[in-house]
């Protein structure tokens, strides 16, 4: 722990700074907080959020994000769970098919005897009920903040935020997305894959209730994802991504609502009822970004600010849930053992844990970006056939409900003993 005496009265002294506190930097500190109780050993934390929750979209076009089966018992694991599952709406079947093409297939929760393949949440309720719980806590929360200088020592860094306050860390955990202030600082690398495609988000609603259905939908244009959505005053909602290349992307946005909702029911089709509202329309670059290396000295780097995903499949937070689950463990160790929570042990730990994982999701991802991208013949007859053989043989979609679900390492085994 940090024990110098604090000389500047404007000064405070940490064990752990995390630098944003959206979804993935407020559960690492509030995850972190719980293991430190736990273990019966002091903890100092604190959060620099740039922007409060309330200042995201609300209502209808409140913006979702799947949370994996996988990534609900992490939560559970550190006691947050509970907090957000009010806020979740189930999917319980997974549907993906090919436009035009013979390929399709289901993944259900009842063939695997769970409840749900995960749950979808709105950001800014997620945000709100996070930003409480922090609020709650004995965690240092700074909101609205900046990060503007770091200064490093042999044992500390020293952070300097937009009004002047500054904040002493034995460990900085930059989880401040994929434009990191920390990385920016620290001139880290990122590796950028570009895609040649952007995306389209929005909420939609459909003339029958989506009964729990998420959907995947390959079109020649780019990947089409639904995620079913709470009702909004009485209207069953889908939470729409639609990738495709950047200049038809303009096109559809320039659309007006009832011609852009004729595009897309021709290139999703009638499986889901008839599109018939649109909310505010929105957009940005696909891309898949990674950092080689996610630390530097006495620094971390997860989710967004260690790297971006494609949604094509929806498993950019539940990545990074698994990034913030890896540096809960490592710190949990180091305070077990009295040790520096910011030490060499703790970073080369972190990255020994978190290698494969990463390595493994980010090429997967990049594979079906390409094969489901691509019109040549030969793949378009490959990725059908390799539907269709997961209909026809059951089996075969335990490995991949398993990654669907965000199962990885030693949680692998449950999944196959349910199939």
């Amino acid at each position: 722990m940090i024990t110098t005496m604090d000389l500047n009265a404007n000064l405070t002294q940490v064990d752990i700074a995390i630098v944003g506190g959206a979804m993935v930097g407020a559960i690492a500190a509030l995850g972190l907080a719980e293991q430190a109780k736990r273990l019966g050993k002091p903890l100092r934390i604190a959060v620099i959020e740039a922007h409060q929750s309330g200042q995201q979209a609300s209502g209808f076009d409140a913006r979702a994000i799947a949370v994996a089966h996988g990534s609900i018992f992490a939560l559970k694991q550190i006691g947050l769970w509970p907090h957000l599952a009010k806020l979740g709406t189930a999917i319980t079947d997974i549907h993906v098919s090919d436009r035009g093409h013979f390929g399709m297939t289901e993944i259900n929760a009842e063939r695997f005897h769970l409840d749900a393949l995960g749950q979808v949440v709105e950001l800014t309720r997620v945000g709100q009920q996070l930003e409480a719980l922090l609020q709650k806590s004995d965690i240092t929360y700074y909101c609205p903040a900046s990060l503007t200088t770091i200064n490093s020592t042999a044992r500390q860094h020293t952070l300097t935020l937009d009004d002047g306050r500054q904040i002493a860390c034995q460990l900085l955990v930059a989880a401040d997305g994929l434009n990191s202030q920390v990385r920016t600082l620290q001139q880290q690398p990122l590796a950028v894959d570009e895609f040649g495609q952007s995306a389209i988000i929005a909420n939609v609603t459909c003339s029958k209730p989506h009964q729990h259905m998420a959907y995947e939908r390959f079109t020649e244009h780019g990947p089409l994802a639904l995620l079913p959505m709470a009702d909004s005053e009485g209207q069953p909602r889908l939470s729409l991504v639609w990738a495709m290349a950047t200049p038809l992307l303009q096109q559809h946005l320039a659309l007006a609502d009832e011609d852009f909702l004729q595009a897309l029911q021709q290139a999703f089709g009638n499986r889901a009822g008839e599109f018939v509202k649109v909310g505010e329309r929105h957009s940005y670059p696909l891309a898949l970004s990674q950092m080689p290396r996610p630390a530097y000295h006495r620094t971390l780097y997860i989710g967004n600010a260690a790297q971006t995903l494609h949604p094509i499949a929806g498993q950019g937070f539940n990545l990074g849930l698994r990034d913030v689950m890896a540096l809960i463990d490592v710190v949990g160790v180091a305070l077990a053992q009295n040790g520096d929570v910011g030490g060499v042990k703790v970073i080369h730990d972190y990255l020994a844990s978190r290698t494969q994982d990463r390595r493994e999701t980010i090429a997967n991802i990049a594979l079906l970006v390409r094969g489901f991208s691509n019109q040549h013949w030969p793949l378009v007859a490959g990725r059908n056939l390799g539907l269709r053989m997961l209909s026809w043989f059951p089996p075969l979609k335990a490995p991949v409900a398993q990654r669907a679900m965000g199962w990885q390492g030693r949680q692998q085994s449950i999944l196959w003993t349910r199939s």
